[in-house]
């Protein structure tokens, strides 16, 4: 590899060129900023299978001016719909029609999370004030009086006004504010996507299902304009001990079968197409309260990293991105207070949905006869259109008249 040293003085600087990063990257620009982002993979690109977007994130989406871009990848479901997985029968059922969209002044959407990295890398891509910079491993990042200076393992180093860490779970600009390690749940994932014409005979087609049991669940949705089908496997390893954490020697495709072996048909049939060729181990980490440091500040999975069992983490990135784009216009001349401001904001909010979200896991996955009895009899009384248990989530980050 050859080495440089050229040092390269630029306005606004973001480690990582995810979802959250480029969301950062928009809102920024939007502020009348140049913004540098630096993606240490080779292209840029998003690894993973489905996603999915409340109206909070569309609502982002939105401002961006990406509502159209993004609907020509998306598929808007009818329901949300939890099954049982051991007997096959609804629990219970979130519409998601007129009167969703009404209440939060937009649609729920699921979507291939390649497609919405493209659509938003496309829209940096057309922007002037972004400059997406690829092949950038960050090696340091150090606060230098009123500069942050970041140093790549090219040996190219950047002098910037500030800097956004947008560098996911494993965040190496969060070990620069505190000391802490990611968590795991002991629970794995497998994902992945198989064309609509494999699953059409058991699978519904219009809903987001979610089939829970004792420690484990499946979630199914199409995607792409109904020509894939999202499938995700969720279970805990009871093989999991921390010596191993870092080995495939827990969560393993053998552990998995075992583990759905007594589901319903249904389940049964859809764990055997599901993909195995990889495990994602779910981590997150406990809520903080300072992500800043001077004019060093964190945005998504680097902040705050939770759990998918809310399906928040691109949709809290994305408020997160849009409330920084307006900390920076209220406080144009202090990048610091805009920080501060945006932190100020976002961890009350941020914290709130990382907690829920294991909560709603641990919902999810009662094994006990009288927890699941009662979780069942509860949830089945509720109506498909009592909203009021989501509108902290969905409701909170509604721009329709803004």
């Amino acid at each position: 590899m050859q080495i440089v040293t050229s040092i390269n003085k630029v306005s606004y600087l973001i480690i990582g060129g995810g979802i959250g990063g480029l969301a950062a990257a928009l809102s920024i620009a939007g502020t009348g900023r140049s913004v540098h982002v630096l993606e240490q993979a080779p292209e840029f690109g998003e690894i993973g299978a489905g996603l999915q977007l409340g109206p909070n994130a569309m609502a982002v989406l939105d401002k961006f001016g990406l509502f159209e871009a993004i609907s020509e990848f998306a598929f808007f479901p009818k329901r949300l719909v939890l099954m049982d997985a051991m007997s096959g029968k609804e629990l219970t059922a979130l519409d998601l029609g007129e009167s969703f969209r009404n209440r939060y002044g937009y649609p729920y959407a699921v979507m291939h999370r390649t497609d919405l990295h493209t659509v938003l890398l496309n829209a940096c891509r057309r922007n002037s004030r972004i400059a997406l910079l690829n092949d950038k491993k960050v090696e340091s990042v150090d606060n230098v009086e009123d500069q942050v200076k970041v140093t790549c393992s090219d040996g190219s180093s950047y002098m910037a006004e500030a800097v956004i860490g947008a560098d996911g779970l494993w965040s190496k600009t969060r070990k620069l504010l505190i000391d802490d390690e990611p968590i795991c749940s002991e629970y794995v994932a497998y994902r992945g996507t198989i064309p609509m014409e494999e699953v059409v005979s058991y699978a519904g087609l219009d809903d987001v299902t979610i089939w829970v049991g004792p420690d484990r669940h499946l979630v199914q949705y199409p995607v792409r304009r109904k020509e894939l089908f999202n499938q995700v496997v969720v279970f805990k390893s009871y093989n999991y001990k921390k010596e191993l954490e870092e080995t495939t020697d827990w969560g393993t495709t053998e552990e998995m079968d075992e583990r759905f072996s007594d589901c319903c048909e249904t389940v049964r049939n859809a764990v055997s197409y599901i993909k195995r060729h990889r495990r994602w181990p779910l981590y997150d980490r406990e809520p903080i309260d300072n992500w800043t440091k001077g004019r060093i500040t964190l945005i998504g999975d680097a902040a705050h990293p939770m759990l998918q069992y809310l399906a928040q983490g691109a949709c809290q990135a994305m408020e997160d991105a849009v409330t920084l784009g307006e900390k920076l216009n209220s406080y144009s001349n202090d990048v610091e207070k805009a920080f501060s401001k945006y932190q100020e904001e976002r961890v009350p909010r941020t914290a709130r949905v990382q907690k829920n979200a294991r909560v709603f896991g641990e919902i999810l996955h009662i094994g006990d006869e009288v927890g699941t009895l009662l979780r069942d009899t509860l949830l089945e009384q509720r109506s498909s259109e009592d909203f009021k248990a989501v509108d902290w989530l969905y409701g909170h980050y509604n721009l329709v008249n803004q």
